[in-house]
């Protein structure tokens, strides 16, 4: 039997404002910032690799390019990279983006390629949870410059036939089968932006919806794994579309074809060929 004594402590114990306090944290190692200069401060600069393209502005008469792949430019800063819709591209300039998003899981992760008209080519890859918090949850990321000799291989997927197919398609064998749910696929976003102008597609679940873009694919997370263990462990496969890309030509084979998917956005108009590109404009 509790005494009334040691009850009444503790009871004065539990209400006490003090008692309910956590303990103290240990002191900070660092002095507070200054409120008066907080927003003043010079910050370091910020490196090529995490934003290649920074201190761009529009030209006079110019206007942002159109960006249509689903993403707010909100959700780009969720994911620490700079809006697509920001970004001022010069003759002879790339990126290439891949949104990644399984059907079964919440990781998902982003991949951005970005080339220059120096030749340099910059990766960025991120990587999180997409649900359930107010922002991307354990997001890991990395900024990475590419080894040189990358520029050409990325410059050439401009003209791949894949940017003027429709932006989202089904599988048609001939059969007339009815399209399959996408229960346990992944879905790729894919966005290609040169100067004025930009492309989305998506390609989802099926292996020859996925197929037709093996090559973009593979190059883009080619480039972006290897930098990043915790974004590596995704792709337990690495790179590799081969199985994809034989779904995909032996539906060709076969008569098949990828007709454009029922209530999706149209297209803007085809690209010209990006080899007759004009010359690359003086800073």
């Amino acid at each position: 039997m509790v005494r009334p004594t040691l009850l009444i402590s503790l009871l004065l114990l539990v209400a006490s404002p003090a008692a309910a306090q956590a303990p103290p944290a240990a002191d900070w190692p660092y002095p507070p910032p200054d409120p008066k200069t907080w927003w003043d401060d010079k910050r370091p600069k910020t490196p090529d690799a995490a934003d290649p393209l920074a201190g761009r502005r529009l030209g006079r008469g110019d206007r942002p390019i159109a960006i249509d792949n689903g993403y707010d430019p909100l959700l780009y800063r969720l994911w620490g990279l700079q809006p697509l819709q920001n970004q001022v591209l010069f003759g002879g300039e790339m990126i290439l983006e891949v949104a990644i998003r399984p059907a079964s899981s919440t990781r998902q992760s982003i991949v951005r390629l970005t080339v220059r008209r120096t030749g340099d080519v910059f990766v960025q890859g991120r990587a999180g949870l997409g649900c359930c918090e107010a922002g991307i949850a354990r997001r890991v990321g990395f900024d990475a410059e590419v080894p040189a000799g990358s520029a050409a291989r990325l410059l050439a997927l401009r003209d791949h036939p894949v940017w003027n197919a429709p932006r989202e398609v089904r599988v048609d064998d001939g059969s007339g089968a009815a399209d399959a749910l996408c229960v346990d696929g992944t879905s790729y976003d894919l966005t290609l932006v040169v100067p004025g102008r930009s492309r989305s597609i998506r390609r989802a679940c099926d292996n020859a919806e996925v197929g037709q873009a093996a090559d973009v694919l593979e190059a883009a997370l080619g480039l972006a794994l290897g930098h990043e263990p915790r974004f590596d462990i995704l792709y337990p496969g690495g790179a590799d579309f081969a199985a994809a890309r034989r779904a995909y030509d032996g539906l060709i084979a076969e008569g098949g074809r990828l007709k454009p998917a029922p209530n999706a956005r149209p297209q803007p108009p085809a690209f010209e060929p990006l080899s007759t590109e004009g010359p690359t404009p003086t800073p």
